[in-house]
C-alpha cells in the first residue's frame, strides 16, 4: 500500500516528464542551434550554389545539344528511353520526394502547437488534387487556343484558284479539310502538316507547364537548404539535389527539344530551371536570420506549395509525358524498344527514389 501511495503521488509528475519528453522529441519548434555552424554552413551553401546550378544546367543542355546528334534525335529510339528515364524522374520526385514532404509540414506538430487545427484532414493531398486538374484545365485551354489560332489563319477555299483539271481536283481533295463550324468554312489544311502543327503545340504546352511546376519546388528547396545552419544537414543535400536537378534537368530538355523553340526561347527557358534553385539558396541565405523554418506559417506555405508543384509533377509525368509516348505506334510495333522504354522508366524512377535517403 505504502508503494502505490508513492506512485500515485509521483504520477503527476511522470506524466508531466512524458508529456514534455514527447513534446520535445517530436519536433523542436524553436531555432534549434545543436550543431549550428554558421560559417561552416556558409561554405556549403557556395558549394552547393555551385554544384546545383552545374548540374541543372548540364542535364538540360544534354537534349538540346544532343539533338544534332543522330543517335539522340527527337524520333530516336534513344530518344525514347531517354525521356521514359527522365519521365520515371520526375514522377518519383512528385510521389516520392515532394507529396510526403507536405504531408509532413500539414502534420508537423510544430504547425499544430502555433494554433494549427489536427482534425486529420488531408490537405495536402485536397491541394495536390486540385492542382493536377488545374493542370489538366490550362493543358486543355492553351492547347485549344493554339490550334483554334492556326486554323483562324488557314486560307479559306473562296480565295484559292482551282484548276478544273480532273487530276488536279482529285489531287487537292486530300488536302481540303472542312472544319465542323455552324457557316460551314472551309479551310485549306494539309493532313501531315496539321498533325505536326498538333504535336508542336501540345509539347510547347508541355513544357511550360511542367517547368512551372519544377521552378515552384526547386525554389522551395533552394530556400529551405538555404535557410539551414546545420552542416550535418546541408552536406548529404548537395549530391543528392545536384543528381536532383540534373535528371529533371534531362526531362524537361526533352520537351524542350521536341517543341522546336526558337534559339533565344529554348536559353531563356534552360537558364531560369538552372538558376532557380541557385536562386533559392542565395534567398534562404538572405532571409536566414529572420526566417524561423518551425514557425506555422512556413509550414503552412512549404505545404501548399509541395503539394501545388507534387500534383503538376505527377500529372504531367504520367499523362503528357509516359502516356503520350507509351501509346506512341512506333513504340508498341517494337517489342525491343518497349523493353529499352520500360527498363529505363523503372531504372530513372528507382534512382530518383533511392536519392530520397539522404534529400
Amino acid at each position: 500500500m505504502l508503494a502505490i501511495k508513492h506512485t500515485l503521488q509521483a504520477l503527476p509528475w511522470l506524466l508531466l516528464f512524458a508529456q514534455q519528453a514527447a513534446a520535445s522529441g517530436g519536433c523542436d519548434c524553436t531555432t534549434a542551434t545543436d550543431g549550428a555552424d554558421k560559417q561552416g554552413a556558409t561554405k556549403l551553401k557556395l558549394v552547393a550554389i555551385a554544384s546545383i546550378l552545374t548540374a541543372g544546367a548540364a542535364g538540360v543542355l544534354v537534349p538540346v545539344l544532343g539533338r544534332s546528334m543522330a543517335a539522340l534525335r527527337p524520333d530516336g529510339d534513344i530518344f525514347f528511353a531517354v525521356k521514359a528515364f527522365a519521365a520515371g524522374v520526375i514522377l518519383a520526385t512528385g510521389m516520392v520526394h515532394i507529396l510526403p514532404a507536405a504531408f509532413d509540414s500539414f502534420t508537423s506538430p510544430c504547425l499544430h502547437k502555433g494554433g494549427g487545427s489536427r482534425n486529420g484532414f488531408p490537405f495536402a493531398g485536397l491541394v495536390a488534387m486540385t492542382a493536377a486538374m488545374a493542370t489538366m484545365v490550362i493543358d486543355s485551354l492553351a492547347a485549344g487556343y493554339y490550334r483554334r489560332s492556326h486554323v483562324s489563319k488557314a486560307q479559306p477555299v473562296d480565295s484559292i484558284d482551282i484548276p478544273d483539271h480532273a487530276g488536279d481536283e482529285e489531287g487537292r481533295t486530300d488536302h481540303v479539310h472542312t472544319q465542323g463550324h455552324s457557316h460551314g468554312e472551309v479551310v485549306i489544311i494539309s493532313s501531315p502538316e496539321e498533325a505536326s502543327i498538333a504535336d508542336t503545340i501540345r509539347h510547347r504546352v508541355v513544357s511550360q507547364v511542367l517547368e512551372l511546376g519544377i521552378l515552384v519546388h526547386s525554389v522551395i528547396i533552394g530556400v529551405s537548404l538555404g535557410a539551414s545552419v546545420r552542416p550535418s544537414t546541408i552536406r548529404p543535400l548537395v549530391g543528392a539535389l545536384s543528381f536532383h536537378q540534373f535528371f529533371e534537368g534531362i526531362g524537361l530538355g526533352g520537351c524542350i527539344v521536341q517543341a522546336n523553340f526558337k534559339v533565344r526561347a529554348t536559353i531563356i527557358m534552360a537558364t531560369f530551371f538552372s538558376l532557380t534553385a541557385p536562386v533559392g539558396i542565395v534567398l534562404g541565405i538572405a532571409i536566414s536570420s529572420s526566417y524561423n523554418v518551425h514557425s506555422s506559417t512556413a509550414f503552412i506555405i512549404e505545404g501548399v506549395f509541395n503539394s501545388a508543384s507534387a500534383g503538376i509533377l505527377i500529372y504531367m509525368s504520367l499523362v503528357d509525358l509516359l502516356a503520350t509516348d507509351f501509346n506512341n505506334p512506333k513504340l508498341q510495333t517494337n517489342t525491343k524498344l518497349q523493353l529499352m522504354t520500360y527498363l529505363a522508366l523503372f531504372l530513372g524512377a528507382g534512382i530518383m527514389s533511392m536519392l530520397a535517403i539522404w534529400a
